[in-house]
């Protein structure tokens, strides 16, 4: 513009931005470049040319199709790179298309229903930004890219991670990609499922099935009927009703409990787990056919620790949420965000959470500093590093992590009002683990 403006005074220059979240995304590109080019006088006798020598080849692309379709009047130019110019071909030279003409095609966009194989590309970056999936670290876009490979078909998907790090997220996501009903996502706990219901909430059951069915009931793949139905912690579902849900998956049909009949139901598998199920196979402990059959699609999703250059963004994003909710809006010094990035995070993207959302409430100035960040769960400790006791004569180690480990234990039921299995996910063991513990003597 500068260049234009020094060479040629006398021309008016008028710099239009298009801002772009994916400069390879067609449509994203087609309504920006509609949105500026309906600012302009294009009317009858205008000279219009289009550059087409910068840009991606998806810029290239769009432009092309403006120009040639008539929703554009204009011609396009092409400027070569120097190490091409020669007497035959100059600088700037005028694309000749050979007269080609389509005055009766009209571009627009179109919906998902009408060409869901390609709307799953084309939403990725607004389903991630409006799901909450914040981030560009690699190890995360490689997972983001993984579920959008995999959501347009109806296989099931597995999804790996420590606990916190999102797991539903990218499920609501794969639900989100794969073109089916948008209210039809239904997510399950499966460490929440009591041993003896667990058949009974899974596939339902017909008044007067056992003792206490007083009322028929639909169970989860029947709500989920045209949707995805998610899975959560699949590594504590009880073994009973491991071999049901694989015939569920294989066949399709669902059978109630006290229905002679199934019913055929479409419902796309999404589970997840911070268990290595592989370990658990080989001890036994799932089912080896089901493990296979779940994981034909599999994301792995990173922990915090591993994409440190994506807390500051997150930070930020969760503060920016927390501040609609309070009258007087806190921001985030620079020692708290690089305190922030610091930490281990065993809680991963949760954990942050709770950090920040403490932050907000308690801290009663404007600026959140480092001080103000409490990392330890009984509040004592705000270094972000784990605390070392002090050594003496008699010390035993054995005794003091089994009392580290009572107190977490404690802590934990605390927190979680008593509730075993809200407890062994705070602390990122099995609820028989917290069973076993408190089964101890002492």
């Amino acid at each position: 513009m500068a260049a234009i403006q020094e060479r040629h005074p006398s021309v008016e220059v008028e710099v239009g931005h298009v801002e772009l979240t994916d400069p390879t995304d067609y449509l994203e590109i087609l309504r920006g470049l509609r949105r500026v080019i309906g600012a302009l006088d294009l009317g009858a006798g205008s000279d219009v040319y289009v550059s087409v020598a910068s840009g991606t080849p998806q810029m290239h692309a769009v432009w092309i199709l403006l120009v040639t379709s008539g929703e554009v009047p204009a011609r396009i130019l092409h400027v070569r790179p120097l190490r091409f110019v020669s007497k035959d071909r100059p600088v700037v030279s005028e694309v000749d298309l050979g007269g080609t003409e389509f005055p009766d095609v009209q571009l627009r966009i179109v919906s998902q229903s009408e060409v869901p194989e390609y709307q799953t590309a084309v939403d990725t970056a607004e389903v991630t930004r409006e799901i909450g999936i914040v981030g560009d670290h690699p190890a995360l876009l490689k997972a983001v890219d993984a579920v959008v490979a995999l959501a347009g078909s109806d296989a099931p998907v597995l999804i790996l991670g420590e606990t916190g790090t999102g797991k539903e997220l990218f499920a609501k996501m794969v639900h989100r990609l794969s073109g089916r009903a948008t209210d039809r996502f239904i997510a399950l706990n499966c460490a929440a499922l009591p041993k003896d219901l667990a058949e009974s909430i899974l596939f339902g059951h017909k008044r007067g099935a056992f003792s206490g069915a007083v009322n028929d009931q639909l169970g989860k793949f029947e709500l989920a009927d045209g949707g995805t139905l998610f899975l959560d912690e699949l590594g504590e579902l009880p073994q009973e009703s491991q071999a049901k849900l694989l015939r569920v998956i294989e066949d399709g049909i669902v059978e109630p409990i006290g229905v002679k009949k199934g019913r055929r139901v479409n419902v796309r598998i999404v589970a997840a787990t911070n268990v290595d199920l592989r370990k658990a196979v080989k001890q036994k402990k799932f089912r080896d056919d089901l493990y296979f059959r779940l994981n034909v699609g599999q994301v792995i999703l990173p922990p915090l620790r591993a994409r440190v250059s994506d807390i500051p963004k997150l930070a930020l994003s969760i503060l920016g949420r927390l501040n609609e909710t309070i009258r007087q809006p806190k921001r985030l010094s620079i020692s708290a965000l690089k305190a922030l990035e610091r930490h281990p995070w065993p809680g991963n993207v949760r954990e942050l959470g709770n950090v920040i959302e403490r932050a907000v409430l308690l801290t009663k100035r404007e600026s959140i500093e480092e001080s103000d960040l409490d990392f330890a769960r009984d509040g004592d400790d705000t270094s972000g590093e784990f605390p070392v006791p002090d050594f003496a004569d008699g010390f035993s180690m054995e005794s003091y992590l089994a009392g580290t480990r009572k107190q977490l234990v404690a802590r934990a039921l605390e927190l979680s009002d008593g509730n075993k299995s809200r407890a062994a996910r705070l602390l990122g063991v099995t609820p028989q683990a917290i069973h076993k513990f408190l089964g101890k003597p002492g």
